[in-house]
């Protein structure tokens, strides 16, 4: 049943509509899908790790893969490696889908430069984990490497390192700053050719070991240029939540699979979409996919490394966690405008489960944010 609202600055009320998606789908068959997932927390120090498996069950319900422990989860934003670590296993134990998690080099203080051996060992340690785990590995960039690394060779002697140890092929994560500005000039170069140029070298030399690129630098033309040059059998994951839907969606020349943080927050559409894409539905894809667009670019508007709070109001809105609290008490980072507009756009993607539920929790927010809005 829909539901409606009155959110300050409208001149009538917002009618929420019913979504009308199944409850579940199964796992795409023309695509690969990664939904990187947030943490619910009960307050800024504690995880609520009922509230937080219970995200991951409905993210495995939707066909979708998890994306443990990425930046997503506030890895390096209120989630240490030590907790990092607990929410891996945990996850790992009540799997129902695909797994992967990152492993990176968290464990090591940012803002310190550090010898590249020692780099690589705090990676190797991570990696291990993962992999003891049963999860597949997505190596995610390093703060430590960035600080540290004088060129190309250093980001290669890392990575090979790394590929030459890995159990399984792995997913390297190329963050932009955009996400993260300690990862300025990452890949040894500050302009996006230099760095594909280490990726592609890496590629050329450990492409066996590589499953795929998870590229999150917010330009589907240079995605698409990328994806171009990938050898065969390397994967190129979308994490572009500004252009995905034409990315996954693809065209003559190919298309792009997706680890996407905005998977957490529009899952029923997207699934949908998804589903209507391997039955050859382009129209029926572009109806679910197209309208959740402008909700994603308005979570991860800038400053785009807020994006979780995003996530996580979605959640609370859609009952996966019972109240809107993250770690560091990050949900306080994004104002009451931004929210109210989240909301919005939420309806009109369908991306709301339960409308009536989704009313009275925003009426309840509402009620505590007066005046700042």
């Amino acid at each position: 049943m829909a539901a409606s609202i009155q959110l300050p600055g409208r001149e009538g009320p917002l009618v929420v509509p019913a979504p009308g998606w199944a409850s579940g789908y199964v796992p795409p068959r023309t695509r690969r899908v990664y939904a990187a997932a947030h943490v619910a927390a009960f307050d800024a120090e504690r995880i609520d790790w009922e509230a937080t498996l219970r995200f991951r069950e409905h993210l495995w319900a939707h066909g979708f893969g998890v994306a443990e422990a990425m930046d997503t989860a506030q890895r390096g934003m209120g989630l240490s490696w030590d907790l990092a670590r607990e929410l891996i296993a945990r996850s790992a134990s009540a799997a129902r889908g695909a797994l992967a998690a990152g492993a990176g080099t968290d464990q090591l203080a940012d803002g310190e430069s550090y010898p590249i051996p020692r780099i690589i060992d705090a990676f190797v340690s991570q990696m291990a984990f993962v992999q003891s785990a049963g999860a597949d590995v997505i190596l995610m960039a390093s703060r430590a490497l960035a600080a540290s690394a004088r060129g190309p060779g250093d980001y290669l002697e890392v990575y090979g390192s790394l590929l030459e140890q890995a159990e399984r092929p792995v997913i390297l994560h190329w963050l932009g700053e955009a996400f993260d500005p300690a990862l300025r000039g990452y890949w040894g170069g500050t302009d996006f050719e230099s760095a594909a140029a280490t990726v592609l070298s890496l590629l050329d030399r450990y492409g066996d070991k590589v499953d795929g690129v998870k590229l999150s630098v917010l330009d589907a033309d240079r995605e698409e240029a990328l994806r171009r040059r990938l050898p065969a059998g390397v994967r190129l994951y979308t994490g572009d939540d500004f252009g995905y839907a034409s990315l996954i969606r693809g065209d003559e020349d190919g298309y792009s699979d997706a680890l996407l943080g905005a998977f957490a927050a529009i899952t029923a559409p997207a699934a949908a979409a998804l589903a209507a894409l391997d039955c050859g539905d382009l129209a029926g894809y572009d109806a679910a996919m197209t309208p959740t667009v402008p909700l994603s670019r308005a979570i991860f508007s800038q400053p785009t490394f807020y994006y979780k709070v995003g996530v996580a109001f979605l959640a609370w809105l859609n009952g996966f966690q019972p109240q809107f609290a993250m770690l560091g008490g990050l949900e306080r980072r994004r104002p009451a405008r931004h929210l109210i507009r989240v909301f919005e756009l939420a309806a009109a993607a369908r991306a709301l489960t339960d409308p009536d539920l989704a009313v009275e929790r925003m009426n309840e927010l509402l009620a505590r944010l007066v005046g700042s809005v």
